[in-house]
């Protein structure tokens, strides 16, 4: 069942702006998420094991942003508005209720510039609303510089095999249905690229499998890609290592060592992996010649967290 709620603010303002997403502010229709990706860092027993029997919809979303947005472009605190930072705006329920779709109007109406995030296919719907803020939005201050468009897509990925993906994101469209989505956004004109994130230890961050998925997006000539390892939080029944490490032992039996070692004093991989995993990242952003951040001229040191 589906929880209609009822929220006093919809749109967020950010403390910092990431220099991956670009965040100034963040807006999520939803919350909990149906795609119930395992390594989630919202997981916890606040949405259960299975999230989307926690979904809710924030019916008067459209309504509270519409005051929200009149405020800050009457101070002209035009900033890149992010969808979504918690759940993502194109869950199968936006089909019926459109609210992604609403609050891009109102977006384009007060001439805000626009990041999406998400796995879903879904967003080529809204393709016409994104040219019009792509062609009237108005970027902050300091980027205008830097940033030729107010409009980007990145599609997250944490890899482009169909079998794992039904393994670890048994919600979510398969790698090959979000492929063929960033094809056509990427026809379409748009500025979009690739949160390769998190990448999974010993299965998706081996040389073999890092060096066909930078190939593949290569070859699509993403405008940029955004690599990161994994993090995991909680040893109770909902939280993503209890979920991530049950996957691990039914299909990969000959990991589960290796991941309890790499797990074993914190929620981040040791120092030591995550310096090796950066260390086979960075040649391979050479050699397939891929961009690390969405203005090539904005700092290259992301404050994201891996």
């Amino acid at each position: 069942m589906i929880n209609e709620i009822y929220v006093k603010s919809v749109l967020n303002k950010t403390k910092r702006r990431d220099t991956w997403f670009l965040d100034d502010y963040t807006i999520n229709p939803y919350s909990a998420c149906s795609f119930n990706c395992l390594y989630c860092y919202i997981r916890g027993s606040k949405y259960g094991a299975n999230m989307e029997e926690k979904l809710s919809v924030k019916v008067n979303a459209v309504e509270i942003l519409e005051r929200q947005l009149h405020n800050r472009a009457k101070k002209n605190q035009h900033g890149i508005i992010v969808l979504s930072s918690a759940t993502d705006p194109y869950l199968p329920i936006e089909k019926k209720y459109q609210l992604t779709r609403q609050i891009l109007e109102r977006i384009h109406h007060y001439k805000f510039p626009v990041h999406i995030l998400t796995k879903s296919d879904l967003v080529v719907r809204d393709f016409d609303l994104l040219e019009k803020i792509n062609r009237d939005a108005i970027l902050p201050h300091d980027l205008q510089p830097l940033l030729s468009h107010k409009v980007f897509v990145t599609f997250s990925f944490s890899t482009i095999d169909n079998t794992v993906g039904k393994i670890f994101e048994p919600g979510a469209p398969l790698p090959g249905r979000r492929i063929e989505a960033l094809k056509e956004t990427l026809a379409a004109g748009f500025h979009s690229g690739v949160s390769l994130m998190p990448l999974l230890p010993y299965i998706t961050d081996t040389e073999e499998h890092l060096n066909a998925m930078f190939a593949a997006f290569s070859n699509l000539q993403v405008r940029y890609l955004f690599p990161a390892s994994i993090t995991l939080f909680g040893n109770k029944p909902s939280d993503s290592m209890t979920l991530m490490f049950q996957a691990i032992h039914k299909y990969y039996p000959a990991l589960e060592e290796k991941y309890i070692k790499l797990f074993a004093y914190g929620h981040q991989p040791p120092s030591w992996y995550r310096n090796e995993f950066y260390r086979r990242v960075a040649p391979l952003r050479e050699k397939y010649h891929l961009k690390d951040s969405i203005g090539s001229a904005i700092s290259q040191n992301p404050t994201h967290p891996s």
